[in-house]
């Protein structure tokens, strides 16, 4: 069975046929609450907050926001997204309660800075993959798409993108581009190795209570892989430059020197320097 992002631009093949279809299917009802409940619980959202509803369709996931009772920390205001026009259609005559924007995600997230405190996105993102051009290639769209997330993410917000990717090498590239953005990232699977297994990436921007940890998303988390593309190139950057890594001995022996130049009174070295402690409990 062919996958749909391989049939057609997805503004083509949601047409009202497929979107009616898609919406009324008690199936897709069923598996599109499952996972919106698992990506609110990833978000972890203790008040109501504003949420941008990313590739919205015809709102499935937006109900489920706005009937979040408030001992969950809802209910949440919401506004979505998407490219089928079809989609948004069949939402304003199931009269949902978020506000509604006919973009492409591929070109931006067109919103001011900071304005949303997390991001949801069910069965949509996998879509940027796909090379409609020469000029509009993957990599630029994903580029598009996580910049203009993050921008539109206050500081501490998160976001949370199930998605199916085609490949090994879908799932990278999607995860490079969000770091590669500014994002904290973790991908979590769930039931993996079954054809029931579903991807979530699990995006954090910098603040809050990550205290600058890009990675801190995962904490408490279980079966997350933690991509941090960034960190990675750093290390290896600066071992080609020859620098001494933070807080080794050398390091700490070197910035010594530096201060003694300038006159300042520095602790005495010992076997001890620079040496690592064991965590204390």
């Amino acid at each position: 069975m062919s996958r749909p992002e391989d049939t057609l631009p997805p503004d083509l093949f949601y047409n009202d046929s497929e979107s009616r279809k898609y919406t009324t299917s008690s199936r897709i009802q069923n598996i599109q609450a499952s996972m919106t409940h698992r990506a609110l619980s990833l978000l972890s959202l203790k008040s109501p907050s504003l949420v941008l509803d990313i590739g919205c369709g015809s709102g499935l996931s937006g109900e489920i926001l706005s009937s979040i009772p408030p001992s969950e920390g809802g209910p949440h205001i919401w506004v979505g997204m998407d490219i089928s026009a079809s989609m948004l259609d069949v939402a304003l005559s199931r009269e949902v309660d978020g506000d509604l924007l006919l973009a492409d995600i591929g070109h931006g997230v067109p919103f001011r800075a900071g304005a949303f405190d997390a991001a949801i996105s069910i069965s949509a993102i996998q879509w940027l993959c796909n090379e409609e051009s020469n000029e509009d290639t993957a990599k630029a769209r994903l580029a598009r798409f996580f910049g203009g997330l993050y921008a539109s993410l206050r500081r501490g917000g998160r976001a949370v993108c199930q998605f199916y990717p085609k490949n090994d090498i879908q799932r990278q590239m999607i995860s490079a581009a969000a770091v590669k953005a500014g994002f904290g990232a973790g991908i979590l699977e769930d039931d993996p190795g079954t054809k029931n297994a579903k991807l979530y990436l699990v995006l954090t921007v910098g603040g809050g209570d990550l205290q600058g940890d890009i990675t801190g998303v995962v904490n408490g988390m279980d079966g997350v892989d933690v991509h941090d593309e960034r960190r990675k190139a750093r290390t290896k950057k600066d071992s080609m430059m020859g620098k001494d890594k933070k807080g080794s001995k050398a390091w700490i022996l070197k910035k010594n020197d530096q201060m003694e130049r300038k006159g300042k009174v520095v602790k005495n070295t010992s076997k001890y320097t620079g040496r690592k402690r064991r965590p204390a409990f």
